[in-house]
């Protein structure tokens, strides 16, 4: 049975294995193995914004039993503030449509504001059972509030869930994306079927999902999909998030290899934040 422990492994291990080449252009680099430094000069094993607030929904989730707007968006600022639920107690990343609204106490609603900061920090609600479409845009608009950032976390969560009922990943992708969906989205059940020059990397939340989508969907295992998301350059460290969480759910923790399994920093934290 895959759990959230399956998730945020997959997730915090990508994240980390993209840390230290993020904003480069594909094809300047190619990413076999964890490393460090780069970009941030952080050390092997660093995860960066995307799993800390994943771990904060996490940890709010298991506090209070539940979804509670108000104690995750503090959790938010505790991260943003004092560094909790980073690797060594320090934030060194953060979104701009993220930090302005974790400074105002609510989620930016205008059309540019629809980068990949509440994507990349949904997949916790895949495992809260009673967990409905409009609380995961709620959730997604503590920071983003466009339409088109909420339906990506409705879309993202469902296909999470029909992975984790068993489905094919394109069944899962297909099943996910309702036929009255936003014109946005309508290259998501086909983005299997596209070349790697027709797929964008950057932090726009729609380029995310489908570079996620499809790094999972053209290939065979965590490894690899992960690398591949990676290796697609610029949001790497996000890219891969949003892909290794969906591939921690469909191979299990068990296929992450265990090399980056030891390297990956402050485990005891993520352990302590899990709530399924």
């Amino acid at each position: 049975m895959k759990t959230l422990r399956d998730a945020v492994y997959g997730l915090a291990v990508a994240d980390a294995l993209g840390v230290p080449v993020e904003f480069s252009y594909r094809g300047t680099f190619q990413v076999t193995d964890m490393t460090g430094y780069g970009t941030y000069h952080q050390p092997p094993g660093t995860w960066s914004d995307d799993t800390s607030m994943t771990l904060a929904t996490c940890f709010s989730i298991r506090r209070k039993g539940g979804i509670d707007l108000s104690d995750i968006m503090e959790c938010f600022r505790a991260w943003e503030s004092e560094g909790k639920f980073t690797a060594d107690g320090v934030m060194f990343d953060i979104g701009n449509t993220t930090s302005m609204a974790i400074s105002q106490g609510f989620g930016l609603t205008d059309i540019s504001s629809n980068g990949n900061g509440s994507l990349m920090r949904i997949i916790p609600l895949a495992f809260v059972p009673n967990a409905t479409d409009e609380q995961i845009r709620q959730v997604s608009a503590l920071t983003h509030g466009h339409l088109i950032s909420k339906e990506a976390c409705v879309i993202y969560v469902g296909i999470a869930r029909k992975l984790l009922a068993g489905m094919s990943v394109t069944e899962a992708v297909r099943e996910s994306v309702p036929d009255d969906r936003l014109e946005v989205f309508e290259r998501l059940p086909v983005i299997h079927q596209l070349p790697e020059e027709d797929i964008k990397s950057s932090g726009y939340v729609v380029d995310t999902l489908e570079a996620a989508v499809w790094a999972l969907a053209t290939t065979k295992s965590y490894e690899e999909c992960v690398l591949k998301a990676v290796n697609l350059g610029h949001d790497t460290d996000t890219v891969g998030a949003v892909a290794g969480a969906l591939a921690g759910i469909l191979y299990g923790y068990e296929a992450i290899p265990a090399r980056w399994i030891e390297t990956l920093r402050n485990k005891p934290l993520i352990e302590e934040c899990l709530f399924a």
